[in-house]
């Protein structure tokens, strides 16, 4: 099987909890074989699928990992910034053909929760992307039989 290539986007928002999320992600990927070629800073969590967006046009890139952490304030506006990024990157993924995995806690967590978590999110990112691009890729190279397939 060949090595998944991914490109990393974090936030620089709460990057004393993002940064500990990209050393686990950057561990876990070299962990599992995976060859991480990008990573990209994102000013913030709502900045990241532009980001992410750019790194899929590029054909050395199988997958991308979007790493942040929303932290709850005293409004819904972690609500709304997690909502519509979660959306965007689905919507990105199923555009490019690509992988793009949810690294990112949040809404409703505070700077506890959120620390508390940061080894689930970025490992589960990583893990789930690069499952994906195996996936993707059992299914291209499959041929039809009377059997049913199973790919895992």
């Amino acid at each position: 099987m060949s090595v998944v290539r991914l490109g990393i986007v974090v936030s620089e928002f709460n990057y004393d909890i993002t940064y500990l999320m990209l050393q686990r992600a950057l561990n876990y990927a070299e962990f599992l074989g995976a060859k991480v070629l990008y990573i990209v800073k994102s000013p913030g969590v709502y900045d990241i699928p532009i980001l992410v967006d750019k790194l899929l046009r590029k054909d050395d890139i199988d997958a991308v990992v979007a790493l942040g952490a929303v932290v709850t304030g005293a409004t819904k506006h972690d609500e709304v910034i997690s909502h519509q990024v979660a959306r965007k990157l689905v919507d990105l993924s199923e555009k490019y053909g690509k992988p793009v995995t949810l690294g990112i806690s949040g809404p409703g967590m505070n700077r506890v929760q959120a620390l508390e978590r940061v080894d689930d999110y970025a490992r589960r990112a990583v893990e789930a992307a690069i499952k994906l691009v195996r996936r993707l890729k059992s299914i291209e190279e499959i041929k039809p039989g009377e059997e049913p397939i199973y790919i895992e």
